[in-house]
Protein backbone atom coordinates (compact mmCIF):
# COMPACT_ATOMS: atom_id res chain seq x y z
CA UNK A 1 0.00 0.00 0.00
CA UNK A 2 1.11 3.75 -0.51
CA UNK A 3 0.66 6.20 1.80
CA UNK A 4 0.63 10.12 0.35
CA UNK A 5 1.30 13.50 1.13
CA UNK A 6 -0.51 15.90 -0.98
CA UNK A 7 -0.96 19.38 -1.48
CA UNK A 8 -4.35 21.04 -2.70
CA UNK A 9 -4.62 25.11 -4.28
CA UNK A 10 -7.79 25.97 -2.51
CA UNK A 11 -10.26 28.78 -3.90
CA UNK A 12 -8.80 31.29 -1.65
CA UNK A 13 -5.62 30.81 -3.32
CA UNK A 14 -4.20 29.42 0.29
CA UNK A 15 -2.49 25.73 0.44
CA UNK A 16 -3.94 22.79 2.38
CA UNK A 17 -1.52 19.98 3.53
CA UNK A 18 -2.47 16.27 4.18
CA UNK A 19 -2.20 12.55 3.99
CA UNK A 20 -4.27 9.20 2.95
CA UNK A 21 -3.85 6.32 1.94
CA UNK A 22 -6.53 6.54 -0.98
CA UNK A 23 -5.18 9.83 -2.84
CA UNK A 24 -8.27 9.77 -5.43
CA UNK A 25 -11.02 9.19 -2.71
CA UNK A 26 -9.49 11.58 -0.39
CA UNK A 27 -9.47 14.26 -3.14
CA UNK A 28 -13.09 13.95 -4.09
CA UNK A 29 -13.96 13.99 -0.68
CA UNK A 30 -12.50 17.49 -0.39
CA UNK A 31 -13.83 18.74 -3.24
CA UNK A 32 -17.07 17.45 -2.25
CA UNK A 33 -17.24 19.00 1.15
CA UNK A 34 -17.77 15.36 2.82
CA UNK A 35 -14.44 15.49 5.17
CA UNK A 36 -16.23 19.70 6.33
CA UNK A 37 -12.81 21.35 8.47
CA UNK A 38 -10.69 23.91 6.15
CA UNK A 39 -11.36 22.47 2.37
CA UNK A 40 -15.14 22.86 2.94
CA UNK A 41 -15.38 26.61 2.88
CA UNK A 42 -12.52 27.03 -0.06
CA UNK A 43 -14.08 24.97 -2.31
CA UNK A 44 -12.84 24.32 -5.51
CA UNK A 45 -9.96 22.46 -4.59
CA UNK A 46 -6.91 21.45 -7.24
CA UNK A 47 -4.97 18.43 -6.30
CA UNK A 48 -1.03 20.79 -7.17
CA UNK A 49 1.01 17.66 -5.97
CA UNK A 50 1.54 14.50 -4.07
CA UNK A 51 4.09 11.86 -3.18
CA UNK A 52 4.42 8.48 -2.17
CA UNK A 53 5.46 6.90 0.94
CA UNK A 54 5.67 3.25 1.85
CA UNK A 55 4.72 3.80 5.62
CA UNK A 56 1.68 6.43 7.22
CA UNK A 57 4.37 7.41 9.68
CA UNK A 58 6.99 8.88 6.86
CA UNK A 59 3.93 10.43 4.88
CA UNK A 60 2.51 11.97 8.21
CA UNK A 61 6.15 12.95 8.62
CA UNK A 62 5.95 14.72 5.63
CA UNK A 63 2.64 16.44 5.79
CA UNK A 64 3.71 18.29 9.31
CA UNK A 65 7.10 19.30 7.73
CA UNK A 66 5.75 21.11 4.69
CA UNK A 67 2.07 22.48 6.56
CA UNK A 68 4.98 24.70 8.36
CA UNK A 69 6.64 25.58 5.05
CA UNK A 70 6.21 29.23 4.09
CA UNK A 71 4.23 29.78 0.27
CA UNK A 72 7.24 30.09 -1.53
CA UNK A 73 8.67 27.11 -0.32
CA UNK A 74 5.66 25.13 -1.31
CA UNK A 75 5.01 26.95 -4.76
CA UNK A 76 8.56 25.83 -5.44
CA UNK A 77 8.09 22.24 -4.23
CA UNK A 78 4.99 22.04 -6.51
CA UNK A 79 7.12 23.40 -9.87
CA UNK A 80 9.78 20.90 -8.43
CA UNK A 81 12.33 24.07 -8.75
CA UNK A 82 14.51 23.01 -6.40
CA UNK A 83 17.09 25.60 -7.16
CA UNK A 84 14.23 27.63 -6.10
CA UNK A 85 13.38 25.51 -3.08
CA UNK A 86 17.38 25.84 -1.95
CA UNK A 87 16.95 29.61 -1.80
CA UNK A 88 13.61 29.63 -0.36
CA UNK A 89 14.80 27.31 2.65
CA UNK A 90 17.22 29.35 3.63
CA UNK A 91 15.87 30.94 7.12
CA UNK A 92 15.02 35.19 7.15
CA UNK A 93 17.93 35.69 9.36
CA UNK A 94 20.68 33.87 7.25
CA UNK A 95 19.37 35.36 4.10
CA UNK A 96 19.95 39.39 6.11
CA UNK A 97 22.86 38.09 7.37
CA UNK A 98 24.87 37.02 4.18
CA UNK A 99 23.01 40.54 2.66
CA UNK A 100 24.97 42.09 5.73
CA UNK A 101 28.32 40.57 4.77
CA UNK A 102 27.94 42.04 1.23
CA UNK A 103 27.67 45.50 2.62
CA UNK A 104 30.81 45.13 4.81
CA UNK A 105 29.55 43.47 7.96
CA UNK A 106 31.73 40.10 9.44
CA UNK A 107 32.02 37.37 7.18
CA UNK A 108 32.05 33.88 8.64
CA UNK A 109 34.27 31.89 6.21
CA UNK A 110 33.83 28.02 5.74
CA UNK A 111 37.27 27.30 6.46
CA UNK A 112 36.67 28.31 10.15
CA UNK A 113 38.33 31.58 10.10
CA UNK A 114 36.52 34.78 10.73
CA UNK A 115 37.28 38.68 10.92
CA UNK A 116 37.58 41.46 12.91
CA UNK A 117 38.30 44.56 11.35
CA UNK A 118 41.83 43.78 10.20
CA UNK A 119 42.71 40.84 12.63
CA UNK A 120 42.57 37.13 11.48
CA UNK A 121 41.05 34.93 14.48
CA UNK A 122 41.62 31.45 14.37
CA UNK A 123 38.69 29.13 15.40
CA UNK A 124 38.88 25.61 14.99
CA UNK A 125 36.01 24.81 12.73
CA UNK A 126 33.47 22.10 12.61
CA UNK A 127 34.05 18.88 10.78
CA UNK A 128 32.41 18.36 7.57
CA UNK A 129 30.11 14.94 6.78
CA UNK A 130 30.78 13.27 3.82
CA UNK A 131 28.31 10.81 2.70
CA UNK A 132 29.90 8.60 0.08
CA UNK A 133 27.32 7.10 -2.38
CA UNK A 134 24.08 7.50 -0.54
CA UNK A 135 21.44 5.88 -2.41
CA UNK A 136 18.18 7.40 -0.76
CA UNK A 137 17.30 11.38 -0.44
CA UNK A 138 15.30 10.42 2.92
CA UNK A 139 18.39 9.23 4.41
CA UNK A 140 20.15 12.45 3.15
CA UNK A 141 17.70 14.39 4.49
CA UNK A 142 17.73 12.42 7.89
CA UNK A 143 21.23 12.78 8.42
CA UNK A 144 21.09 16.51 8.05
CA UNK A 145 18.65 16.57 10.45
CA UNK A 146 20.82 14.71 13.13
CA UNK A 147 23.59 16.63 12.08
CA UNK A 148 21.79 20.10 12.94
CA UNK A 149 20.59 18.99 16.16
CA UNK A 150 24.36 18.95 16.93
CA UNK A 151 25.41 22.49 15.72
CA UNK A 152 26.83 21.24 12.09
CA UNK A 153 25.98 22.62 9.06
CA UNK A 154 28.56 21.11 6.17
CA UNK A 155 27.42 18.67 4.10
CA UNK A 156 28.92 17.20 1.31
CA UNK A 157 27.94 14.43 -1.21
CA UNK A 158 30.17 12.48 -2.93
CA UNK A 159 27.86 11.25 -6.52
CA UNK A 160 24.48 10.37 -4.62
CA UNK A 161 22.70 7.43 -6.44
CA UNK A 162 20.10 9.19 -7.16
CA UNK A 163 21.68 12.91 -7.87
CA UNK A 164 21.15 16.14 -6.47
CA UNK A 165 18.96 17.62 -5.35
CA UNK A 166 16.65 15.13 -3.91
CA UNK A 167 12.86 15.56 -3.49
CA UNK A 168 12.60 13.23 -0.87
CA UNK A 169 15.12 14.95 1.41
CA UNK A 170 13.37 17.60 2.29
CA UNK A 171 10.91 16.18 4.24
CA UNK A 172 12.84 13.77 6.13
CA UNK A 173 14.67 16.42 7.20
CA UNK A 174 12.18 18.09 9.19
CA UNK A 175 13.30 21.90 8.86
CA UNK A 176 17.20 21.67 8.57
CA UNK A 177 16.52 23.00 5.54
CA UNK A 178 20.05 25.09 5.94
CA UNK A 179 21.85 21.90 6.02
CA UNK A 180 20.41 20.79 2.74
CA UNK A 181 20.61 24.27 1.03
CA UNK A 182 24.28 24.52 1.29
CA UNK A 183 25.16 20.92 0.45
CA UNK A 184 27.80 20.16 -2.07
CA UNK A 185 28.47 17.40 -4.69
CA UNK A 186 31.32 16.17 -5.31
CA UNK A 187 32.59 13.40 -7.94
CA UNK A 188 35.19 11.63 -6.00
CA UNK A 189 35.87 11.40 -2.00
CA UNK A 190 39.02 12.39 -2.91
CA UNK A 191 37.98 15.94 -3.72
CA UNK A 192 35.46 16.01 -1.27
CA UNK A 193 38.03 16.06 1.38
CA UNK A 194 40.64 18.02 -0.45
CA UNK A 195 40.40 20.77 2.02
CA UNK A 196 40.70 18.59 4.93
CA UNK A 197 43.66 17.68 7.35
CA UNK A 198 42.70 15.02 8.97
CA UNK A 199 39.79 12.41 7.78
CA UNK A 200 38.41 9.77 9.77
CA UNK A 201 36.28 6.93 8.05
CA UNK A 202 33.52 5.38 10.17
CA UNK A 203 33.06 1.51 9.56
CA UNK A 204 32.20 -1.16 11.39
CA UNK A 205 33.94 -3.89 9.56
CA UNK A 206 37.49 -4.97 9.41
CA UNK A 207 39.37 -3.75 6.43
CA UNK A 208 42.74 -4.78 4.31
CA UNK A 209 44.31 -1.76 5.77
CA UNK A 210 46.25 -0.62 8.93
CA UNK A 211 45.13 2.56 10.63
CA UNK A 212 44.50 4.10 13.99
CA UNK A 213 40.89 2.85 15.17
CA UNK A 214 39.18 5.91 17.86
CA UNK A 215 36.12 5.73 19.61
CA UNK A 216 33.76 8.43 18.60
CA UNK A 217 34.60 10.28 21.58
CA UNK A 218 38.14 9.96 20.88
CA UNK A 219 38.07 11.22 17.44
CA UNK A 220 36.09 14.21 18.50
CA UNK A 221 38.97 14.75 21.27
CA UNK A 222 41.16 14.96 18.24
CA UNK A 223 38.85 16.92 16.38
CA UNK A 224 38.97 19.70 18.69
CA UNK A 225 42.69 19.61 18.58
CA UNK A 226 43.37 19.97 15.30
CA UNK A 227 44.08 22.75 13.55
CA UNK A 228 42.44 22.41 10.40
CA UNK A 229 39.31 21.28 8.85
CA UNK A 230 38.51 17.65 9.76
CA UNK A 231 36.22 15.36 7.54
CA UNK A 232 34.00 12.23 8.81
CA UNK A 233 33.37 9.79 6.27
CA UNK A 234 30.23 8.00 5.93
CA UNK A 235 29.38 4.83 3.25
CA UNK A 236 26.16 4.16 1.34
CA UNK A 237 23.27 2.44 3.59
CA UNK A 238 23.63 -0.58 2.23
CA UNK A 239 27.19 -1.92 2.23
CA UNK A 240 29.19 1.19 3.96
CA UNK A 241 32.63 2.22 2.80
CA UNK A 242 34.80 0.31 0.36
CA UNK A 243 38.39 -0.70 1.10
CA UNK A 244 39.81 2.14 -1.48
CA UNK A 245 37.05 4.54 0.52
CA UNK A 246 39.02 3.46 4.02
CA UNK A 247 42.69 4.29 2.43
CA UNK A 248 42.21 7.94 2.26
CA UNK A 249 41.44 8.11 5.57
CA UNK A 250 44.15 9.32 8.23
CA UNK A 251 42.37 7.30 11.07
CA UNK A 252 38.79 5.35 11.34
CA UNK A 253 36.12 5.69 13.65
CA UNK A 254 34.06 2.54 15.06
CA UNK A 255 31.30 1.97 17.77
CA UNK A 256 31.40 -0.71 20.18
CA UNK A 257 28.52 -2.93 18.78
CA UNK A 258 26.41 -5.86 19.41
CA UNK A 259 28.53 -8.68 17.39
CA UNK A 260 25.27 -10.27 16.72
CA UNK A 261 24.10 -7.09 15.30
CA UNK A 262 26.82 -4.59 13.58
CA UNK A 263 24.42 -2.54 11.47
CA UNK A 264 23.73 1.39 11.78
CA UNK A 265 21.29 3.26 9.97
CA UNK A 266 23.17 6.55 8.09
CA UNK A 267 21.48 8.88 10.40
CA UNK A 268 22.23 7.24 13.93
CA UNK A 269 26.07 6.90 12.51
CA UNK A 270 25.86 10.40 11.87
CA UNK A 271 24.35 11.30 14.99
CA UNK A 272 26.37 9.52 17.52
CA UNK A 273 29.50 11.38 15.94
CA UNK A 274 27.88 14.97 15.95
CA UNK A 275 26.93 14.67 19.63
CA UNK A 276 30.21 13.36 20.49
CA UNK A 277 32.14 16.59 18.63
CA UNK A 278 29.42 19.22 20.24
CA UNK A 279 30.06 17.82 23.62
CA UNK A 280 33.23 19.32 23.41
CA UNK A 281 31.94 22.69 22.29
CA UNK A 282 33.17 25.54 25.05
CA UNK A 283 29.83 27.85 25.34
CA UNK A 284 30.04 30.75 23.13
CA UNK A 285 33.31 29.70 21.11
CA UNK A 286 32.69 30.50 17.27
CA UNK A 287 32.32 27.72 15.41
CA UNK A 288 30.11 25.20 17.49
CA UNK A 289 26.85 25.74 19.11
CA UNK A 290 27.03 24.44 23.11
CA UNK A 291 23.66 21.54 23.64
CA UNK A 292 21.22 22.81 25.58
CA UNK A 293 19.56 20.27 27.98
CA UNK A 294 15.95 20.71 29.25
CA UNK A 295 15.68 22.42 32.35
CA UNK A 296 16.26 20.75 35.56
CA UNK A 297 12.78 20.55 37.97
CA UNK A 298 14.13 21.41 41.42
CA UNK A 299 13.65 18.70 43.90
CA UNK A 300 11.83 19.06 47.22
CA UNK A 301 13.56 19.58 50.19
CA UNK A 302 14.01 17.08 52.03
CA UNK A 303 11.97 16.24 55.70
CA UNK A 304 13.99 16.73 58.99
CA UNK A 305 14.28 14.57 61.85
CA UNK A 306 10.99 15.60 63.35
CA UNK A 307 8.98 15.08 60.76
CA UNK A 308 10.17 11.70 59.85
CA UNK A 309 9.62 11.26 63.30
CA UNK A 310 6.06 12.10 63.69
CA UNK A 311 5.30 9.57 60.78
CA UNK A 312 6.53 6.78 62.27
CA UNK A 313 5.14 7.56 65.42
CA UNK A 314 1.86 7.47 63.27
CA UNK A 315 2.51 4.04 61.85
CA UNK A 316 3.03 2.52 64.96
CA UNK A 317 -0.28 4.48 66.46
CA UNK A 318 -2.51 2.38 64.26
CA UNK A 319 -0.11 -0.65 63.70
CA UNK A 320 -0.80 -1.24 67.09
CA UNK A 321 -4.37 -0.47 66.99
CA UNK A 322 -4.97 -2.82 64.44
CA UNK A 323 -3.16 -5.42 66.37
CA UNK A 324 -0.29 -6.16 64.23
CA UNK A 325 2.31 -6.29 67.06
CA UNK A 326 1.58 -9.68 67.55
CA UNK A 327 3.23 -11.68 69.63
CA UNK A 328 3.82 -9.17 72.08
CA UNK A 329 7.45 -10.89 72.96
CA UNK A 330 8.18 -9.51 68.76
CA UNK A 331 7.16 -6.15 69.07
CA UNK A 332 10.60 -4.40 70.11
CA UNK A 333 12.22 -6.13 66.72
CA UNK A 334 9.12 -5.23 64.68
CA UNK A 335 9.35 -1.90 65.71
CA UNK A 336 12.83 -1.41 64.91
CA UNK A 337 12.48 -2.99 61.51
CA UNK A 338 9.54 -0.84 60.83
CA UNK A 339 12.02 2.39 61.76
CA UNK A 340 14.56 1.27 59.72
CA UNK A 341 13.02 0.88 56.52
CA UNK A 342 11.04 4.11 56.87
CA UNK A 343 14.72 5.71 57.50
CA UNK A 344 16.28 4.47 54.01
CA UNK A 345 14.63 6.68 51.58
CA UNK A 346 15.42 9.92 51.48
CA UNK A 347 11.99 11.32 52.06
CA UNK A 348 11.18 14.75 51.45
CA UNK A 349 8.29 16.88 53.42
CA UNK A 350 5.71 16.60 50.54
CA UNK A 351 6.47 12.57 50.89
CA UNK A 352 5.69 13.22 54.59
CA UNK A 353 2.64 14.43 53.95
CA UNK A 354 1.33 11.64 51.40
CA UNK A 355 2.03 9.07 54.05
CA UNK A 356 0.54 10.50 56.59
CA UNK A 357 -2.89 10.88 54.38
CA UNK A 358 -2.15 7.42 53.58
CA UNK A 359 -2.38 5.76 56.82
CA UNK A 360 -4.96 8.24 58.04
CA UNK A 361 -7.57 6.71 55.48
CA UNK A 362 -6.35 3.03 56.13
CA UNK A 363 -7.25 3.84 59.68
CA UNK A 364 -10.99 5.57 59.14
CA UNK A 365 -11.39 2.48 56.39
CA UNK A 366 -10.79 0.10 59.31
CA UNK A 367 -12.98 1.83 61.82
CA UNK A 368 -16.04 1.86 59.62
CA UNK A 369 -15.78 -1.58 58.25
CA UNK A 370 -18.60 -4.01 59.67
CA UNK A 371 -17.72 -6.79 61.99
CA UNK A 372 -17.00 -10.13 60.07
CA UNK A 373 -20.00 -11.80 61.08
CA UNK A 374 -21.89 -8.85 59.30
CA UNK A 375 -20.18 -9.23 56.07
Amino acid sequence: MTFWTYLLHCADRSYYTGHTDDLDKRVHQHQEGILGGYTSTRRPIELVWAEGFKTREEAKAAELTIKNWSRAKKEALIARDWDRLKRASIPPAERAARASTSLGGTPRLRSGIREKGNAVVEATPPPVIVLVRPQLGENIGKAARAMLNFGLTELRLVAPRDGWPNPDAGPAASGADIVLAEARVFDTLAEAVADCTHIYATTVRKRGVTKPVLTPEAAARQVHATAGRCAYVFGPERSGLETDDVALAHSIVTVPINPEFGSLNLAQAVILLAYEWSKHVPSGVEGGVALASPPKAPLDPPADHGEMEQLIQHFIRDLDAAGYFFPADRTEATLRTLRTTLTKTGWSYNDIRMMHGIVTTLGRARKSAPPPDEV
